[in-house]
Protein backbone atom coordinates (compact mmCIF):
# COMPACT_ATOMS: atom_id res chain seq x y z
CA UNK A 1 0.00 0.00 0.00
CA UNK A 2 3.02 2.47 1.01
CA UNK A 3 4.78 1.73 -2.06
CA UNK A 4 1.34 2.40 -4.45
CA UNK A 5 0.81 5.55 -2.34
CA UNK A 6 4.41 6.74 -2.78
CA UNK A 7 4.27 6.09 -6.65
CA UNK A 8 1.01 8.73 -7.06
CA UNK A 9 2.51 11.42 -4.82
CA UNK A 10 5.58 11.41 -7.37
CA UNK A 11 3.49 11.43 -10.22
CA UNK A 12 1.02 14.21 -8.98
CA UNK A 13 4.45 16.04 -7.95
CA UNK A 14 5.92 15.33 -11.29
CA UNK A 15 2.82 16.47 -12.89
CA UNK A 16 2.71 20.00 -11.08
CA UNK A 17 6.25 20.95 -11.62
CA UNK A 18 5.85 20.14 -15.41
CA UNK A 19 3.37 22.41 -15.29
CA UNK A 20 5.09 24.95 -13.41
CA UNK A 21 7.94 24.97 -15.61
CA UNK A 22 6.03 25.42 -18.55
CA UNK A 23 4.52 28.44 -17.22
CA UNK A 24 7.64 29.87 -16.58
CA UNK A 25 8.90 28.86 -19.96
CA UNK A 26 5.73 30.27 -21.29
CA UNK A 27 5.74 33.17 -19.29
CA UNK A 28 9.46 34.12 -20.39
CA UNK A 29 8.97 33.45 -23.95
CA UNK A 30 5.89 36.07 -23.60
CA UNK A 31 8.18 39.14 -21.68
CA UNK A 32 11.23 38.27 -23.77
CA UNK A 33 12.71 41.46 -24.53
CA UNK A 34 13.39 42.03 -28.84
CA UNK A 35 16.76 41.98 -30.04
CA UNK A 36 18.63 45.31 -30.18
CA UNK A 37 18.12 46.74 -33.63
CA UNK A 38 21.87 47.17 -35.70
CA UNK A 39 22.54 51.46 -35.22
CA UNK A 40 23.41 51.11 -39.05
CA UNK A 41 19.84 50.02 -39.65
CA UNK A 42 18.84 53.16 -37.34
CA UNK A 43 17.95 56.87 -39.42
CA UNK A 44 16.97 59.97 -37.65
CA UNK A 45 14.32 62.32 -39.19
CA UNK A 46 15.93 65.58 -39.80
CA UNK A 47 15.24 69.17 -41.24
CA UNK A 48 16.70 70.65 -44.16
CA UNK A 49 16.47 71.39 -47.91
CA UNK A 50 15.61 69.54 -50.46
CA UNK A 51 15.06 70.01 -54.46
CA UNK A 52 13.83 68.81 -57.42
CA UNK A 53 15.79 68.32 -60.29
CA UNK A 54 17.06 67.52 -63.81
CA UNK A 55 20.98 67.07 -64.49
CA UNK A 56 22.58 67.69 -67.20
CA UNK A 57 26.34 66.79 -67.89
CA UNK A 58 28.70 68.31 -70.28
CA UNK A 59 31.60 70.86 -70.87
CA UNK A 60 32.28 74.28 -70.06
CA UNK A 61 32.38 76.54 -73.05
CA UNK A 62 33.20 80.32 -73.29
CA UNK A 63 30.40 82.63 -74.14
CA UNK A 64 32.28 83.36 -77.65
CA UNK A 65 35.28 81.84 -79.30
CA UNK A 66 37.41 83.31 -82.05
CA UNK A 67 39.88 81.65 -84.16
CA UNK A 68 42.69 84.14 -85.09
CA UNK A 69 44.05 83.65 -88.58
CA UNK A 70 45.85 86.12 -90.55
CA UNK A 71 45.31 88.56 -93.74
CA UNK A 72 48.21 88.28 -94.92
CA UNK A 73 50.98 85.99 -96.33
CA UNK A 74 54.09 86.12 -94.47
CA UNK A 75 56.49 84.59 -91.95
CA UNK A 76 55.08 85.26 -87.71
CA UNK A 77 58.03 87.75 -86.29
CA UNK A 78 56.92 87.91 -82.85
CA UNK A 79 53.94 86.77 -80.60
CA UNK A 80 53.67 88.84 -77.59
CA UNK A 81 50.65 86.65 -75.67
CA UNK A 82 50.54 83.05 -74.51
CA UNK A 83 48.28 80.74 -73.84
CA UNK A 84 46.08 81.57 -70.41
CA UNK A 85 46.80 85.24 -71.15
CA UNK A 86 43.99 88.09 -71.02
CA UNK A 87 43.87 89.76 -73.79
CA UNK A 88 41.95 93.36 -75.12
CA UNK A 89 40.07 94.27 -77.96
CA UNK A 90 42.38 95.85 -80.26
CA UNK A 91 45.72 94.31 -78.24
CA UNK A 92 48.62 93.55 -80.55
CA UNK A 93 48.90 88.92 -80.88
CA UNK A 94 51.81 88.90 -83.40
CA UNK A 95 53.32 90.77 -86.07
CA UNK A 96 54.55 89.18 -88.97
CA UNK A 97 58.03 90.03 -90.94
CA UNK A 98 57.09 93.38 -92.26
CA UNK A 99 60.29 93.92 -95.04
CA UNK A 100 58.37 91.91 -97.87
CA UNK A 101 54.95 93.87 -97.46
CA UNK A 102 56.79 97.37 -96.98
CA UNK A 103 58.76 96.83 -100.33
CA UNK A 104 55.21 95.83 -101.79
CA UNK A 105 53.66 99.62 -100.40
CA UNK A 106 56.84 101.38 -101.99
CA UNK A 107 56.42 99.50 -105.37
CA UNK A 108 52.61 100.70 -105.03
CA UNK A 109 53.50 104.31 -104.37
CA UNK A 110 55.91 104.92 -107.46
CA UNK A 111 52.99 103.30 -109.28
CA UNK A 112 50.66 105.85 -108.33
CA UNK A 113 53.33 108.67 -108.62
CA UNK A 114 53.47 107.22 -112.61
CA UNK A 115 50.08 106.98 -113.75
CA UNK A 116 49.35 110.40 -111.47
CA UNK A 117 51.97 111.79 -114.15
CA UNK A 118 50.78 110.44 -117.09
CA UNK A 119 47.61 112.04 -116.12
CA UNK A 120 48.53 115.04 -115.87
CA UNK A 121 50.08 114.84 -118.69
CA UNK A 122 46.87 113.64 -120.49
CA UNK A 123 44.76 116.30 -119.35
CA UNK A 124 47.21 119.21 -121.09
CA UNK A 125 47.02 117.06 -124.12
CA UNK A 126 43.19 117.04 -123.94
CA UNK A 127 43.49 121.29 -122.95
CA UNK A 128 45.61 121.97 -125.96
CA UNK A 129 43.27 119.88 -128.19
CA UNK A 130 40.39 121.49 -127.00
CA UNK A 131 42.27 125.46 -127.42
CA UNK A 132 43.15 124.16 -131.66
CA UNK A 133 39.29 122.63 -131.86
CA UNK A 134 38.44 126.12 -131.08
CA UNK A 135 40.10 128.18 -133.88
CA UNK A 136 38.16 130.60 -135.82
CA UNK A 137 39.46 129.70 -139.22
CA UNK A 138 36.38 127.53 -139.93
CA UNK A 139 33.89 130.30 -139.04
CA UNK A 140 35.40 132.65 -141.29
CA UNK A 141 36.16 130.51 -143.98
CA UNK A 142 32.43 130.03 -143.65
CA UNK A 143 31.00 133.38 -143.63
CA UNK A 144 33.23 134.02 -146.71
CA UNK A 145 31.88 131.58 -148.38
CA UNK A 146 28.02 132.35 -147.70
CA UNK A 147 29.72 135.63 -149.19
CA UNK A 148 30.54 134.57 -152.27
CA UNK A 149 28.05 132.43 -152.95
CA UNK A 150 25.05 135.65 -152.48
CA UNK A 151 27.74 137.30 -154.96
CA UNK A 152 28.05 134.99 -157.14
CA UNK A 153 24.51 134.55 -157.99
CA UNK A 154 24.36 138.12 -158.49
CA UNK A 155 27.35 137.67 -161.33
CA UNK A 156 29.08 140.08 -159.39
CA UNK A 157 32.29 137.51 -158.75
CA UNK A 158 33.54 134.74 -160.97
CA UNK A 159 33.20 131.62 -160.17
CA UNK A 160 36.42 130.46 -159.44
CA UNK A 161 36.56 133.34 -156.77
CA UNK A 162 33.35 131.26 -155.72
CA UNK A 163 35.12 127.74 -156.18
CA UNK A 164 38.03 128.93 -154.22
CA UNK A 165 36.00 130.06 -151.23
CA UNK A 166 34.50 126.62 -150.92
CA UNK A 167 36.81 124.59 -150.62
CA UNK A 168 38.53 126.23 -148.14
CA UNK A 169 35.58 126.37 -146.65
CA UNK A 170 35.44 122.77 -146.69
CA UNK A 171 39.15 122.24 -146.19
CA UNK A 172 38.24 124.37 -142.64
CA UNK A 173 35.31 121.72 -142.09
CA UNK A 174 37.55 119.01 -142.44
CA UNK A 175 40.02 120.02 -140.28
CA UNK A 176 37.61 120.64 -137.45
CA UNK A 177 35.92 117.41 -137.29
CA UNK A 178 39.81 116.22 -137.54
CA UNK A 179 40.56 118.22 -134.37
CA UNK A 180 37.03 117.27 -132.73
CA UNK A 181 38.25 113.62 -133.13
CA UNK A 182 41.23 114.92 -131.28
CA UNK A 183 39.65 116.41 -128.78
CA UNK A 184 37.13 113.44 -127.84
CA UNK A 185 41.08 110.80 -128.07
CA UNK A 186 42.78 113.19 -125.90
CA UNK A 187 39.56 113.06 -123.71
CA UNK A 188 39.34 109.08 -123.44
CA UNK A 189 43.14 109.11 -122.51
CA UNK A 190 42.31 111.43 -119.58
CA UNK A 191 39.64 108.69 -118.69
CA UNK A 192 41.77 106.23 -118.89
CA UNK A 193 44.46 107.77 -117.18
CA UNK A 194 42.44 108.60 -113.97
CA UNK A 195 41.07 104.80 -114.06
CA UNK A 196 44.74 103.24 -114.28
CA UNK A 197 45.56 106.24 -111.44
CA UNK A 198 42.36 104.96 -109.12
CA UNK A 199 43.44 101.20 -109.91
CA UNK A 200 47.10 102.36 -108.74
CA UNK A 201 45.70 104.25 -105.98
CA UNK A 202 43.69 101.18 -105.00
CA UNK A 203 47.00 98.57 -105.21
CA UNK A 204 48.65 101.47 -103.04
CA UNK A 205 45.64 101.34 -100.25
CA UNK A 206 45.87 97.16 -100.42
CA UNK A 207 49.66 97.50 -99.98
CA UNK A 208 48.84 99.22 -97.02
CA UNK A 209 45.99 97.31 -96.00
CA UNK A 210 48.34 93.97 -95.97
CA UNK A 211 51.21 96.15 -94.11
CA UNK A 212 48.44 96.69 -91.31
CA UNK A 213 47.42 93.13 -91.27
CA UNK A 214 51.20 92.13 -90.63
CA UNK A 215 50.06 93.47 -86.90
CA UNK A 216 47.52 91.21 -85.52
CA UNK A 217 45.42 92.58 -82.98
CA UNK A 218 42.88 90.75 -80.96
CA UNK A 219 38.77 91.67 -82.15
CA UNK A 220 37.39 90.79 -78.33
CA UNK A 221 38.50 91.01 -74.35
CA UNK A 222 39.25 87.29 -73.66
CA UNK A 223 41.50 84.97 -72.87
CA UNK A 224 44.12 82.68 -75.52
CA UNK A 225 42.54 79.16 -75.05
CA UNK A 226 45.25 77.80 -77.47
CA UNK A 227 48.54 79.19 -79.52
CA UNK A 228 49.21 77.05 -82.60
CA UNK A 229 52.43 78.57 -84.23
CA UNK A 230 55.70 79.83 -83.17
CA UNK A 231 58.03 82.59 -84.09
CA UNK A 232 59.28 81.44 -87.50
CA UNK A 233 56.26 79.80 -88.69
CA UNK A 234 54.82 80.94 -92.49
CA UNK A 235 51.27 81.71 -92.24
CA UNK A 236 48.77 81.85 -95.06
CA UNK A 237 45.83 84.33 -95.87
CA UNK A 238 42.53 83.86 -95.26
CA UNK A 239 41.66 85.74 -98.26
CA UNK A 240 42.99 83.41 -100.17
CA UNK A 241 42.69 80.07 -98.34
CA UNK A 242 39.69 80.85 -96.04
CA UNK A 243 38.78 78.32 -93.83
CA UNK A 244 42.31 76.56 -94.53
CA UNK A 245 44.29 79.64 -93.81
CA UNK A 246 46.72 79.16 -90.87
CA UNK A 247 45.57 79.06 -87.47
CA UNK A 248 47.64 81.00 -85.29
CA UNK A 249 45.60 80.72 -81.73
CA UNK A 250 42.31 80.71 -80.21
CA UNK A 251 40.55 83.27 -77.88
CA UNK A 252 37.77 83.05 -75.87
CA UNK A 253 35.36 85.15 -73.85
CA UNK A 254 35.11 83.49 -70.34
CA UNK A 255 33.41 86.43 -68.11
CA UNK A 256 30.51 84.43 -68.69
CA UNK A 257 30.75 80.84 -69.60
CA UNK A 258 27.68 77.92 -70.34
CA UNK A 259 27.57 74.35 -70.26
CA UNK A 260 26.23 72.45 -73.44
CA UNK A 261 24.73 69.52 -71.37
CA UNK A 262 22.16 66.59 -72.46
CA UNK A 263 19.21 65.76 -71.26
CA UNK A 264 17.30 62.70 -71.48
CA UNK A 265 14.19 63.08 -73.75
CA UNK A 266 12.05 61.52 -70.67
CA UNK A 267 12.95 64.74 -68.69
CA UNK A 268 13.38 67.64 -71.11
CA UNK A 269 9.97 68.43 -70.78
CA UNK A 270 10.36 68.97 -67.18
CA UNK A 271 12.58 72.17 -67.59
CA UNK A 272 12.41 75.60 -69.42
CA UNK A 273 14.35 78.41 -70.22
CA UNK A 274 15.07 80.69 -67.08
CA UNK A 275 15.45 77.86 -64.96
CA UNK A 276 17.91 78.28 -61.94
CA UNK A 277 20.51 75.39 -61.60
CA UNK A 278 23.19 74.92 -59.22
CA UNK A 279 26.87 73.67 -60.98
CA UNK A 280 29.56 71.21 -60.13
CA UNK A 281 32.64 70.57 -61.24
CA UNK A 282 35.42 68.26 -60.86
CA UNK A 283 38.26 70.49 -60.61
CA UNK A 284 36.58 72.37 -57.38
CA UNK A 285 34.20 69.66 -55.30
CA UNK A 286 33.54 71.55 -52.71
CA UNK A 287 32.23 74.82 -54.31
CA UNK A 288 28.53 75.18 -56.05
CA UNK A 289 28.08 77.85 -59.11
CA UNK A 290 24.84 79.14 -59.82
CA UNK A 291 23.72 79.45 -63.54
CA UNK A 292 20.04 79.72 -65.73
CA UNK A 293 19.21 77.28 -68.33
CA UNK A 294 18.99 79.54 -71.94
CA UNK A 295 18.52 76.92 -74.02
CA UNK A 296 16.90 73.88 -75.01
CA UNK A 297 17.69 72.39 -78.47
CA UNK A 298 14.40 71.96 -80.43
CA UNK A 299 15.44 69.05 -82.21
CA UNK A 300 17.00 65.93 -80.04
CA UNK A 301 20.03 63.41 -81.34
CA UNK A 302 19.22 59.83 -81.33
CA UNK A 303 22.64 57.84 -80.46
CA UNK A 304 22.52 53.79 -79.10
CA UNK A 305 18.54 53.82 -79.13
CA UNK A 306 18.44 57.03 -76.74
CA UNK A 307 17.27 60.41 -77.55
CA UNK A 308 19.04 63.23 -76.11
CA UNK A 309 18.13 67.05 -75.97
CA UNK A 310 20.73 69.40 -75.83
CA UNK A 311 20.53 71.82 -73.06
CA UNK A 312 22.45 75.36 -72.50
CA UNK A 313 23.02 76.63 -68.78
CA UNK A 314 24.90 79.96 -68.47
CA UNK A 315 26.93 80.81 -65.52
CA UNK A 316 28.86 84.44 -64.87
CA UNK A 317 32.16 83.82 -64.53
CA UNK A 318 34.02 87.09 -63.58
CA UNK A 319 36.71 85.38 -61.37
CA UNK A 320 37.65 83.11 -64.43
CA UNK A 321 37.54 79.80 -62.05
CA UNK A 322 35.98 78.12 -64.87
CA UNK A 323 37.77 76.84 -67.64
CA UNK A 324 37.12 75.64 -71.17
CA UNK A 325 36.55 72.12 -71.32
CA UNK A 326 36.01 71.23 -67.48
CA UNK A 327 33.32 68.47 -67.09
CA UNK A 328 30.94 69.88 -65.15
CA UNK A 329 26.65 68.92 -63.57
CA UNK A 330 24.15 71.20 -63.75
CA UNK A 331 21.61 70.55 -61.48
CA UNK A 332 18.83 72.26 -62.73
CA UNK A 333 16.12 73.04 -59.84
CA UNK A 334 12.67 72.17 -61.16
CA UNK A 335 11.01 72.51 -57.50
CA UNK A 336 12.90 73.48 -53.86
CA UNK A 337 11.43 73.63 -50.69
CA UNK A 338 13.55 74.57 -47.94
CA UNK A 339 13.61 73.60 -44.07
CA UNK A 340 11.12 70.96 -44.01
CA UNK A 341 11.34 67.58 -42.69
CA UNK A 342 13.92 65.01 -44.47
CA UNK A 343 14.04 60.98 -44.38
CA UNK A 344 15.67 58.46 -46.97
CA UNK A 345 14.13 57.20 -49.44
CA UNK A 346 15.22 53.81 -49.01
CA UNK A 347 13.39 53.52 -45.67
CA UNK A 348 9.92 54.01 -47.20
CA UNK A 349 7.72 51.45 -48.01
CA UNK A 350 4.87 52.04 -50.07
CA UNK A 351 1.46 49.41 -50.28
CA UNK A 352 -0.37 48.45 -53.26
CA UNK A 353 -1.85 51.47 -53.24
CA UNK A 354 0.77 53.71 -53.23
CA UNK A 355 0.10 54.85 -49.66
CA UNK A 356 3.60 55.09 -47.71
CA UNK A 357 4.55 53.86 -44.03
CA UNK A 358 7.89 53.55 -41.86
CA UNK A 359 9.15 51.54 -39.12
CA UNK A 360 9.27 53.93 -36.42
CA UNK A 361 11.86 52.77 -33.16
CA UNK A 362 9.37 51.47 -30.74
CA UNK A 363 11.15 49.12 -27.88
CA UNK A 364 7.84 48.43 -26.18
CA UNK A 365 7.29 46.71 -29.81
CA UNK A 366 7.84 43.04 -30.07
CA UNK A 367 9.96 43.84 -33.28
CA UNK A 368 11.33 46.58 -31.42
CA UNK A 369 9.65 48.86 -34.00
CA UNK A 370 6.13 49.95 -35.29
CA UNK A 371 4.57 50.91 -38.50
CA UNK A 372 3.01 54.58 -39.17
CA UNK A 373 1.81 55.72 -42.13
CA UNK A 374 3.15 59.21 -43.04
CA UNK A 375 2.21 61.76 -46.15
CA UNK A 376 5.27 62.75 -48.25
CA UNK A 377 6.30 65.35 -50.78
CA UNK A 378 8.90 66.00 -53.75
CA UNK A 379 12.26 63.46 -53.77
CA UNK A 380 15.38 63.69 -55.13
CA UNK A 381 15.47 60.61 -55.77
CA UNK A 382 18.32 59.96 -52.29
CA UNK A 383 15.65 61.88 -50.00
CA UNK A 384 12.21 62.66 -50.01
CA UNK A 385 10.05 65.34 -47.91
CA UNK A 386 7.79 64.30 -45.01
CA UNK A 387 4.52 66.31 -44.87
CA UNK A 388 2.75 64.26 -42.25
CA UNK A 389 3.28 61.54 -39.85
CA UNK A 390 6.25 62.46 -37.87
CA UNK A 391 8.28 65.38 -36.78
CA UNK A 392 11.92 65.94 -36.56
CA UNK A 393 14.16 63.62 -34.13
CA UNK A 394 11.81 60.66 -34.73
CA UNK A 395 14.04 57.41 -35.46
CA UNK A 396 13.34 55.00 -38.01
CA UNK A 397 14.35 51.18 -39.10
CA UNK A 398 15.41 50.56 -42.34
CA UNK A 399 13.65 48.29 -43.53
Amino acid sequence: MKTKRRSRLFIVLGVIGGLALGSVLLFGAFFKRPEPIPPEKIVTVERGDIARSVVATGKIEPRSKVEIKSKANGIIKALLVDVGDRVRAGQILAQLDKETLEAQVRQAQAALDAEEANLRAAIAALRQARIDAANPDLEFARREYERKLALVEKGLVTQQEFDDARKVYEIAKNRHKLLEAAVRSAAAQVEQARARVAAARAALDQAKENLNYATIRSPIDGVVLTRDTEVGDAVSSILNLGSAATLIMTLGDTSTVYIKGEVDEADVGKIRVGLPARITVESFPDEVFHGTVTKIAPMGVEENNVTTFEVRVSISNPSGKLRANMTANAEIILEEHRDVLLIPESVILYDKDGKASVQLLDPSSPQGFRQVPIKVGISNGLKTEVLEGLKEGDQLVRP
